[in-house]
């Protein structure tokens, strides 16, 4: 089970019987909104308050790696492309769905919906 604080702090708790153990995997300084593992369960997305996205790896990884950054406006929601991981989807406040590169961040495609858009 993996889960965030308020702090900007990632969490996993291995549950097994009646025991358990909590681990800190990695810091990010920022408040993480949204958690979302990819198909496979081998990358995290965390998504800050803030809009910034970052990708962590629980088997090979103690640190987040930052892959998007919120400039000028926010990202509302990000999400896998499936089959597989290597590409993510995001929506900023700004109305524009962008296509990632999960390697190195790289935007592959946008497109700006004019309209407001909401999460939920």
């Amino acid at each position: 089970l993996y889960f965030s604080a308020q702090e900007g702090m990632l969490f996993f708790y291995h549950i097994k019987d009646a025991q358990y153990e909590m681990k800190i995997c990695t810091d990010i300084l920022q408040p993480i909104s949204s958690l979302i593992f990819s198909p496979d369960y081998t990358i995290l997305l965390l998504i800050t308050d803030q809009g910034t996205v970052y990708t962590y790896k629980p088997a090979h990884s103690r640190e987040a790696v930052k892959l998007l950054d919120a400039c000028s406006s926010c990202f509302l929601a990000a999400d896998f492309l499936t089959p597989g991981n290597k590409y993510c989807v995001s929506v900023t406040a700004s109305a524009e769905v962008q296509v990632w590169l999960l390697e190195d961040g790289t935007c592959l495609s946008k497109l700006n919906l004019n309209i407001e858009v909401h999460v939920s």
